[in-house]
């Protein structure tokens, strides 16, 4: 399997994408990755990659795109001067399906617009949608969205993500019928925006007989406790979310090992506890939830997170090959009744 991968596009540089691409085709011995970038930059990363991440570079394929997108560049820019852009390559080696996916840590704003144009929608589906899952009690994971492609949603498509959300939770998890819900600021029915509001109404109309259960409006703090499987808000919010979700646990985690280290018999337990704080730590780590699916589209794409290093561009990756695994186009697709190019495989090699 060929994935396509954006190596210019973190705030890390191409050497902790290069890296996180390498520890992934060691991990999966049948996945090649095709790096767009400069070629010569490319390569040079190559060479220097420790074993026995090194023995894996023959799977790691160079592919030249001088230029690239700023983190500062508009949606605008990138649609009329970016053809030429290692973001666009990616996305045009998925469309014309020698790669089953793409994977970018660029820039949010041209990234979805550069997908939306190359790639095309699912048929009834206006906007892509970005979507993650956030890990809750009981082992469980909640996927939210949306993340950022849709700052102000109107009703209609709040609604689209409940059914994009529902069908993400049935092909990566296994949910049988996932449980949604519409974040708002309280359970009454008279709370939240007009276009909330509207969703819930259309949300209910929906529910006999569809594949996922409506749980109506949702808080905050209902993301973490397991009960709800998808999570429905727009991307303003969900951003926000999203950004002091990750910023709370990194604090907790922190918060928890100070605690322990602070007096002498609290180093004693420290000790005796580290393999529950690393577990703990391991389980609540924002680098293993990196990778935000861009939902909607008739192609797979992942964004990783701007800022992540070589382990969480890995965890990217990895989500992208789920997605591939499940078909995730064509099951967002039979949703709308609306044939996906992914729908036959055309999209793998």
């Amino acid at each position: 399997m060929r994935l396509a991968i954006d190596v210019m596009g973190g705030d890390q540089g191409p050497c902790a994408i290069i890296a996180g691409s390498a520890k992934a085709v060691v991990e999966f011995p049948g996945l090649e990755l095709i790096l767009f970038g400069p070629r010569q930059q490319i390569i040079a990363e190559l060479s220097r990659l420790p074993q026995p991440l090194a023995a894996a570079a023959s799977r790691l394929v160079a592919r030249d795109a001088p230029e690239s997108v700023m983190a500062g560049s508009t949606a605008a820019w990138a649609l009329r001067r970016g053809h030429a852009t290692s973001m666009a390559h990616m996305l045009q080696c998925v469309a014309d399906g020698e790669a089953a996916a793409g994977v970018s840590a660029g820039n949010t704003a041209a990234l979805v617009a550069l997908a939306r144009r190359e790639l095309g929608m699912v048929e009834g589906i206006s906007r892509p949608a970005i979507s993650t899952a956030i890990p809750a009690r009981q082992g469980r994971r909640c996927y939210l969205l949306d993340l950022g492609a849709n700052v102000d949603s109107p009703a209609h498509q709040l609604v689209d993500f409940a059914l994009m959300g529902a069908a993400m939770a049935q092909c990566v998890d296994g949910t049988v019928t996932p449980r949604v819900a519409l974040l708002n600021v309280g359970a009454e029915a008279t709370k939240g925006s007009i276009s909330v509001r509207e969703a819930d109404r259309q949300l209910r109309e929906r529910a006999s007989g569809s594949a996922f259960d409506y749980q109506g409006y949702a808080e905050g703090g209902d993301l973490f406790k397991g009960q709800l499987d998808v999570v429905v808000c727009d991307g303003f919010v969900g951003n926000a979310v999203l950004k002091a979700s990750e910023g709370l646990t990194s604090m907790l985690v922190e918060r928890v090992q100070m605690a322990f280290e602070s007096r002498l018999s609290g180093r004693l337990a420290s000790l005796l506890a580290k393999p529950v704080l690393k577990r703990l730590k391991q389980e609540l780590d924002p680098v293993r939830y990196n990778g935000a699916s861009l939902l909607g589209l008739r192609g797979i794409v992942v964004k990783s997170h701007g800022s992540t290093h070589a382990d969480g561009f890995y965890y990217a990756i990895r989500r992208a090959l789920q997605e591939v695994e499940h078909n995730l186009p064509a099951r967002i697709a039979g949703r709308w009744g609306a044939p996906s190019s992914a729908s036959d495989g055309a999209n793998q090699p």
